[in-house]
């Protein structure tokens, strides 16, 4: 505490010392007393009137003579400029002189840079005494934040809907515990975790519970926390981590978003902060392979883009075993919807499963939202508890945006929008590969939806045919041909679901192979993300006749 008080008051002191500077030179100038214009400071030279004068660099300072009946003297001041006869005025008049600077200038600058300087030599001293985390002799030093025993404060009981990811882990917390258990036949723990899944599943969530359950020390730190501006500042925190984890032993080190310090090394790097990067990622590797896993120290790491990795750190010796944190079905929304909902106090009519039947594809963090929002709306008008309202209400707003009731929109975008919203609720009723229309609304939400159709699945789909498909695009269109009917023109209302449409058709030739006159062939371009295989895939080369036939 002493050391950060003392940086702030330099930083302070740095800061003020400047504008006090500054305010005694402004002090210095404003005691010269009235101003006056040149030939009107010559003029009282010329009649008697001054008793001294005082030069100075920039100004000219005259002391009148009393006067009778008048207490004190007073002064004048004037801008100075090159007047040779000034000096041979003031000695035919005998009248004093003398010459000042204006004040403190070089003693200004002087004080300015005395302080700050005897502060920093404090600092550089302390820190060469070995006072932990001082300065600029600290910059090497791993920032991991490291929970000791129970104070991750997280277990199993706080994790669900990823029952498959805790069952591979509950093998590392026992042998964390137990670790004489595998030593006896002769087994080695995988030296490297890497959880992999879509943003906002509770990655780094499972690591802290893993930790809490282990009962051992935690270290957590963020992938960008290694790279500084500093040539080898990145290799130095490695190495420093790893030294503290080997000394708390057994422990888990865990590295979130691992990807900003992992991405695939280029065959000639740039140099500048790319090259630090892959150094810092060098000293990874040879610390993962130095180290000892029978000594208890297990690495983890997460990040939803296991396609942009280096494969030097997906090789079995590193990073062993790799588990999928994937989007939870409609049995794992319900379990994370209960373990949010411990602390809020719910009416007999909320139905979880309803809730959870409702959400497909929310991840954890989504459903937190969804729980956090029913609170503050119901606790918003004075309800006594969260009601199946105010859920339905957050679920809205996750999907569509806030509502915008007080919008000023005329009747006749109105009557368009209402036409535009039918049209998609007509064409899902009707066609049978399309979800069931669970509510219709045209009033504005978000960001650019003006109004919204909204459609629930039955249930959770991982496969859907082509059939399935093309009802879905006609829905999609469902909206833009009731207005072509209706009014005999469209609008720019269907932007969305053009875009959402041709997405739709793109993937069905290009990816799902169901184009008739294309074939059962993929064309993908670049690489694409793949949560369970880490391996890359290579972009195919297109012929313009090729991409003109898929255009079409």
């Amino acid at each position: 505490m002493a050391k950060k008080y003392l940086f702030k008051m330099s930083i302070w002191l740095l800061l003020f010392i400047p504008i006090l500077t500054t305010h005694r030179i402004a002090d210095a100038e404003l005691s010269l007393g009235d101003k006056v214009p040149y030939s009107e400071f010559k003029k009282l030279i010329q009649d008697d009137r001054l008793e001294e004068v005082v030069l100075y660099p920039t100004t000219v300072k005259g002391i009148l003579k009393s006067e009778e009946g008048t207490k004190g003297k007073k002064s004048v001041t004037t801008v100075r400029i090159e007047d040779p006869d000034l000096i041979k005025d003031l000695m035919t008049h005998k009248i004093i002189f003398s010459a000042a600077t204006n004040g403190g200038w070089s003693q200004g600058l002087s004080f300015i840079w005395f302080v700050p300087m005897i502060i920093f030599l404090i600092m550089m001293m302390r820190a060469r005494r070995g006072a932990p985390s001082a300065g600029l002799m600290s910059i090497g030093k791993s920032r991991a934040n490291l929970y000791v025993d129970k104070d991750t404060g997280v277990t199993f009981d706080d994790v669900a809907g990823v029952d498959e990811a805790k069952e591979e882990l509950k093998e590392v917390i026992d042998y964390l515990k137990n670790p004489g258990k595998y030593q006896r036949l002769g087994g080695k723990l995988p030296k490297g975790v890497l959880l992999v899944g879509p943003t906002g599943t509770g990655k780094t969530l499972l690591a802290k519970a893993v930790a809490g359950e282990a009962k051992v020390p935690f270290f957590s730190m963020s992938g960008s926390g290694f790279v500084e501006m500093f040539v080898g500042v990145g290799a130095a925190r490695v190495r420093d981590l790893f030294a503290q984890a080997q000394g708390k032993a057994p422990c888990i080190i865990f590295i979130d978003e691992i990807d900003a310090l992992g991405k695939a090394r280029a065959a000639a790097p740039i140099s500048g902060g790319n090259e630090e990067r892959e150094n810092t990622l060098n000293q990874l590797l040879v610390e993962m392979d130095g180290f000892d896993t029978r000594k208890g120290v297990i690495l983890m790491a997460a990040t939803n883009r296991p396609e942009i990795l280096d494969p030097a750190l997906l090789r079995p010796g590193r990073f062993d075993r790799h588990i999928l944190v994937d989007r939870p079905d409609i049995k794992g929304r319900e379990d994370i919807l209960k373990v949010h909902c411990k602390n809020v106090k719910l009416s007999n009519k909320v139905d979880i499963k309803t809730i959870a039947a409702r959400t497909p594809g929310f991840v954890g963090a989504d459903l937190a939202n969804v729980v956090n929002e029913a609170a503050l709306l119901a606790a918003r008008v004075g309800k006594e508890s969260v009601e199946m309202d105010s859920f339905e209400e957050a679920i809205n707003r996750m999907i569509a945006g806030l509502e915008k009731k007080k919008k000023v929109m005329s009747k006749k975008e109105q009557k368009i929008i209402a036409y535009h919203e039918s049209g998609h609720a007509l064409v899902a009723e009707s066609v049978p590969g399309a979800d069931k229309v669970h509510r219709i609304s045209i009033i504005p939400r978000g960001i650019s939806a003006l109004g919204y159709t909204l459609q629930l699945p039955t249930e959770d789909r991982y496969l859907l045919t082509r059939s399935e498909l093309l009802d879905r695009l006609a829905v999609l269109l469902g909206g833009r041909v009731a207005e072509e009917l209706t009014f005999n023109e469209v609008s720019t209302g269907a932007q969305n679901d053009l875009e959402r449409a041709t997405d739709i058709a793109m993937s069905m030739v290009r990816e799902y192979g169901m184009s008739e006159k294309i074939g059962p062939m993929t064309f993908h371009n670049g690489r694409r993300p793949q949560f369970i295989d880490l391996g890359y895939r290579a972009g195919r080369e297109l012929s313009e006749e090729v991409s003109k036939e898929i255009d079409q």
